[in-house]
């Protein structure tokens, strides 16, 4: 039955197949066999390697080999010595093991009780010791430091050693979730550069986010290098992994893009232990076996590491192919069952299947055949499968590790189904745990078992030193993150210029004035090779093609066809020196990519700034969680949401009508939101954002800009002389006074609503009498903030007198009802009706969108100019300024409940 249900995993060569000269079969058979014990594995893979080529050419049906059988990818004739002293190694390994196990039992006081996972630093110990002792390169390295994705529930052991490296004291351990009752003194719960900016360089918690941005931190590696600015060919990259958390779809959905890039500087090790967070992961069936197919079918090279050392004596003397066999057979949830048993059992159920392979076990005792460890816990067996995975080239590398959940806790930790919920060790557990470990700590210290103590032998002890010396030899600490600010040149005046100018008697989308923008950027002398323009698709959409020819599109395999389209001013171009990163049409990728640039000032000392333009829709609603990871990451950048808005995208519908991603963006605390209307405006942001993140005064630089720009083509107007800067950047300015007098009224509107709103206070003027003042708010979200901390202030500081919040400022002295209008939901503006005294009405954008045009879409939604005429009136009714009877009469005058009445907007414009 087992062999049945695996028939979909296992890769059967000779299936379907008849065997018409068995004798002959043997003979070739016998022939390989004399092949490998005569020159060895290295030369009989060759051997099979050319036969399957040559087979190939003679059309020779040889199917795919997907999966391999249930043991290590290395022989042990390939296996080099181990250089390290294994026997001190595995003293601070126990050390460590402690450690971390009793930092998270002492945050299980009843009074504290703030969780932590014991069992997942246990399952891994040896993964990052091996890498920590001899592979992994901290920051000093001459040839530049590693990236390390640490598996986040397993942060405990990190803690660990940092403790015993002295980069961290007991005080330090015992905050350990406690980040603000122990502020000074705290540990974050899982990897998190935003709580610990000093520690921490990657969080890997969403889980799947780790293995997506570690692919795309080894390109961007590539990147850096291919473009001449910084030389990054011995700096690898790390992703360890769980076996359960690659069932998430980011974990798998970009593997080709590894592959495709040949990105050989990335290797995944993925930790199976067997389990999810509540039980198997493949209980019925053999998740290496399937994630070894599913790698190598997306162009990884694969390396196994299923069993420990003590195993290699009985796969030699297994000669009947039994033991092999059984191995390929034993579904995952089995050998989770045998873990949690006993050596008797393991004899019983899992030797016992044959009369040979029983025999192979029948002088080991129970105890010895408890102690067969599996891959994942061999020093051996994961050096080499380290060491080869950064000596293969052209391919990036998974290695498939098998370990025990909660190895060395005892068994009540140890492959159970519940163990990454359980937090606590009984006193009997911590006097066999402390046993295995050989620490010299006493029972009766163990009698309050909430108060366990820690145990460190000291600054001098042989293992403390060995540990640093290896440290050093390596380059430094890790996981450590270095984020001193460097002075870069800022971009001139002249960067800016063109957003001034205006469009004159063209019409041009805001998406087109930030394109100027951005190419006037990157022609910055000193400034422009630091900006990274990341597009998932559509490029032309945004008017994006002009790049094409100059900055061209990167791709490390260079362009080797020939263009369709060659002949074209506008050609796509494709350079491994290439400076768009364009990853197709996959904004999780894209979003990667921002990630890996925007934090380049601390992985790699050079500040790159990311624009990245997508597709609004598919931004903050569809990479939300990837946006957060990004904050947590301390990314800095520009993200560009174009083809903005609920009606501005005409035509295209339901799933690509955005009205609500700022909303979504706002609960981002790292992101400053804009909604700009005009080039100009855009111009001042952009500035800014330049100056905040790269610049030298004191204040917070790990922010992101979200920009929303529009596809509408109007006329931009030049900036004013007197423009208000202050107010662009604050969120809200005065952009057209009324020039009439009758009843006052505010409008307040916000990128491409502003027009709207001018085209209304005309129509007010003109058909009503009514005058009113048009407002530009340029950042609803930002306004919200101000306020919010402004109340916040005088609630802590009742004694010191109210700070008035900017919008109240802004609109102290505008008499009359406010309305305000955007293509939005009305929850975006409704922001900061709070703090507006004035009568305030909004209107939005609220239900799905839909296709049709501009002006007949904001009629539906009642948010184009007649319906803010009507909606002021309405107000001025209300109050006494007009005659009762006027909002009756604009109704039919403008035919508002009428969509093909509607005139707000215009036709065309891709940008």
């Amino acid at each position: 039955m087992a062999s049945e249900s695996n028939n979909h995993i296992l890769s059967g060569l000779t299936n379907n197949l008849k065997d018409s000269n068995t004798e002959e079969t043997q003979e070739w058979i016998e022939s390989f066999e004399d092949l490998v014990q005569t020159q060895g594995t290295e030369r009989a893979q060759y051997i099979m390697r050319a036969l399957l080529q040559y087979a190939g050419a003679k059309s020779v049906g040889v199917p795919m080999v997907t999966t391999t059988d249930y043991v290590n990818t290395i022989p042990v004739d390939q296996e080099t010595e181990y250089p390290g002293d294994e026997s001190i190694e595995r003293r601070y390994r126990s050390l460590m093991r402690w450690n971390a196990a009793m930092m998270v039992q002492r945050a299980q006081k009843p009074e504290i009780s703030v969780g932590g996972h014991i069992s997942s630093f246990a399952g891994v110990a040896t993964l990052y010791e091996v890498g920590q002792n001899h592979f992994f390169r901290g920051a000093d390295h001459p040839g530049g430091g590693d990236q390390i994705y640490f598996q986040g529930h397993s942060s405990p052991g990190n803690y660990a050693r940092a403790f015993l490296e002295g980069r961290l004291s007991e005080e330090d351990l015992d905050g350990f979730r406690q980040e603000k009752t122990k502020e000074g003194h705290a540990l974050s719960s899982y990897p998190h550069p935003r709580m610990m900016p000093d520690f921490w360089q990657f969080p890997t918690v969403s889980m799947g986010l780790g293995p997506m941005n570690a692919i795309y931190q080894a390109q961007f590696n590539r990147y850096l290098e291919n473009r001449g600015i910084k030389d990054t060919s011995e700096q690898h990259v790390w992703a360890f992994l769980g076996d359960g958390e690659m069932d998430e779809p980011e974990s798998r959905g970009l593997l080709q893009a590894a592959a495709n890039d040949k990105l050989d500087n990335l290797t995944f090790v993925v930790n199976c232990n067997l389990q999810r967070l509540d039980g198997p992961v493949r209980g019925n069936g053999k998740i290496i076996q399937e994630l070894e197919a599913f790698f190598r079918g997306a162009g990884w090279n694969v390396i196994k590491v299923v069993w420990g050392r003590e195993w290699d004596a009985l796969l030699e003397k297994d000669t009947t192919g039994n033991l092999i066999k059984i191995m390929n057979e034993t579904l995952d949830g089995d050998y989770q069952t045998y873990k949690g048993e006993s050596g008797g059992f393991i004899r019983d159920h899992f030797f016992g299947r044959t009369p040979e392979t029983k025999e192979l076990v029948a002088d080991m005792t129970d105890d010895e055949i408890w102690n067969l460890k599996r891959g994942a816990h061999d020093y051996f067996k994961i050096h080499a499968a380290y060491k080869a995975a950064l000596e293969f080239k052209g391919q990036p590398t998974v290695i498939l590790a098998q370990g025990v959940k909660g190895y060395g806790l005892g068994s009540h930790f140890e492959a159970r189904n519940a163990t990454h919920q359980m937090k606590k060790l009984t006193v009997d557990d911590l006097k066999a745990f402390r046993d295995a470990l050989h620490i010299p700590i006493e029972d009766e210290q163990l009698e309050d078992q909430y108060n366990a103590p820690y145990y460190h032998p000291g600054p001098d002890a042989p293992e403390i030193k060995y540990l640093l010396e290896r440290r050093e030899a390596l380059g430094g600490f890790l996981p450590e993150r270095r984020h001193q600010q460097k002075d870069i040149v800022l971009p001139s005046d002249r960067a800016f210029a063109s957003a001034k100018k205006g469009s004159g008697k063209q019409l041009a989308a805001s998406t087109m004035a930030l394109v100027r923008i951005l190419k006037d950027l990157m022609r910055e002398k000193e400034f422009g090779h630091r900006i990274v323009p990341i597009v998932p698709d559509e490029s032309r959409t945004f008017g994006m093609d002009s790049f094409f020819p100059t900055a061209k599109i990167y791709n490390p395999n260079g362009q080797n066809y020939l263009s369709v389209d060659r002949e074209l001013m506008l050609s796509y171009k494709e350079s491994e020196k290439g400076v768009i990163l364009h990853p197709g049409i996959n904004e999780d990728g894209a979003t990667g990519q921002f990630v890996a640039a925007g934090t380049s000032y601390a992985t790699h000392g050079e500040a790159m700034i990311p624009f990245y333009i997508f597709y609004s829709m598919f931004g903050f609603q569809r990479t939300g969680d990837n946006f957060w990871a990004a904050a947590d990451q301390r990314a800095r950048g520009f993200i560009i949401g174009a083809t903005a808005g609920r009606t501005t995208l005409t035509g295209e519908g339901t799933q690509h009508a955005d009205g609500h991603s700022p909303l979504i963006a706002n609960t981002n605390p790292a992101v400053i939101t804009y909604d700009p209307a005009y080039g100009y405006e855009i111009g001042h942001i952009v500035r800014r954002g330049i100056e905040q993140m790269y610049g030298t005064k004191d204040e917070d630089h790990d922010v992101m800009y979200y920009i929303t720009v529009y596809n509408e083509p109007i006329q931009q107007p030049a900036e004013p002389e007197d423009v208000d800067v202050e107010g662009i950047l604050k969120g809200i300015y005065l952009l057209k006074p009324a020039e009439n007098d009758g009843p006052r009224a505010q409008l307040l509107a916000s990128g491409v609503a502003v027009p709207w709103a001018l085209e209304a206070q005309r129509m007010l003027a003109e058909d009503w009498g009514v005058s009113a003042d048009v407002w530009s708010v340029t950042s609803w979200t930002e306004l919200r903030r101000d306020a919010l901390a402004a109340e916040k202030e005088a609630f802590l500081n009742p004694g010191d007198g109210a700070r008035t919040p900017y919008i109240t400022q802004a609109l102290a002295g505008a008499t009359g009802p406010v309305v305000a209008s955007t293509d939005y939901v009305s929850e975006l503006p409704d922001m900061i009706r709070q703090y507006v005294p004035n009568d305030f009405a909004t209107l939005g954008a609220d239900y799905f969108g839909f296709a049709d045009t501009r002006a007949g879409a904001r009629r539906w939604f009642h948010i184009d100019s007649a319906s803010m005429v009507v909606r002021t009136l309405e107000m001025l009714a209300k109050r006494g300024d007009v005659d009762w009877s006027a909002p009756q009469q604009a109704i039919e005058k403008y035919d508002l409940l009428n969509p093909r009445a509607g005139t707000s907007g215009n036709a065309g414009g891709d940008a």
